[in-house]
This record gives structure tokens, sequence and C-alpha cells, in this order.
């Protein structure tokens, strides 16, 4: 019975959240308010879509809340088990749904603590790799000697030996 009720959940679930599905809908919801003046917008056009709208809904929420509880469970037992096959996980996390609020809470205020603490040790640790490539490329800038500018006579030999702008080299006869 379990099976056959959760393969119907499942298909019902999947089928009702599809986007045919919703056209059907919008085109009922439309041929019903088109429909209100033949028939006067009497009581009856009303309770049409009043107790179909409500009847869908009431089963709707039963097949959407075991659909929403298994895969819940599922999840659940996926993570305790991502939980027990990492060695640098806590056992202490497998099961912790069924703890109540205040646990939870409890909990939580216990994670959050060391997620600080991984923080701060996080950014001390980047702030000192931040100051040793600093001091690296201060180091650099400092060991490195400014180049000269060229003397006088070392710029009259280069402009000597360079033809001018605009004139090609002389051939040399060969």
């Amino acid at each position: 019975m379990d099976k056959l009720f959760a393969k119907f959940a499942n298909v019902t679930a999947r089928a009702t959240g599809s986007p045919p599905a919703f056209l059907i809908c919008v085109a009922f919801v439309v041929l019903w308010a088109v429909t209100g003046p033949i028939f006067k917008f009497s009581e009856t056009w009303q309770l049409v879509i009043n107790t179909g709208t409500t009847i869908i809904t009431f089963l709707m929420v039963f097949l959407i809340q075991n659909t929403q509880n298994r895969d819940g469970v599922a999840l659940q037992t996926k993570l305790d088990e991502l939980i027990r096959a990492t060695t640098a996980a806590e056992d202490e996390f497998i099961g912790i749904e069924k703890l109540t609020d205040k646990e939870l809470e409890t909990m939580h205020a216990h994670c959050k603590q060391r997620a600080d603490k991984h923080m701060q040790a996080f950014q001390k640790v980047a702030a000192e790799k931040d100051a040793r490539i600093k001091a690296r490329s201060k180091g650099k800038a400092s060991a490195k000697p400014a180049k000269k500018a060229p003397s006088a006579s070392a710029r009259a030999r280069s402009h000597a030996k360079a033809p001018a702008a605009g004139h090609a080299a002389p051939k040399k006869a060969g």
C-alpha cells in the first residue's frame, strides 16, 4: 500500500507541477469566468469553482506533504551517509533533525562559534600572506638599481648612428 501511494503521490506531484497542468487550470478558470454571464453569475456558477478548487486543494495538501516528507527523509539519509563517510565531520550531526528546536539552536550557536574562529584564522592567514607579498615587492623594488639617464655624449653617439627620420640609411658598397 505504501509503495502504491508513494508512486501515485510522485506521479501526481510531477504532473500537477508541470506547465501543461498549469495551463489546463488557467483554461478552466477562463472558461468559468466566460460562462458567468451565461449563468447570470448565479450561486451555482460560483459554487462550481469554489467546490472544485477546495477539493483539489484539500487533496493536494496531503500529496505535497507526503512528497515533502519522503524527500526530507531521503535528504537526511544522504547527509547522514556523507557525514559518516567524511572523516573530518563530527558524528554528532547525524540525526539532528530529530532534536528539539532548543537543542538545534544550541548546536547552531556552537557551529557559529566554530565558524567564526575559522573565519578569524582565515583572515589572519590572508593578512599575513598580503604582508609577505607587499614585503617581497618592496624588497625587489629597492634591490634593483635605478636606471641612469644616458649622458650627453652617449646620446650624441647613438643619435649619430641612427638615420634621420624619413631617410633611409646609406647602402654600403660591397
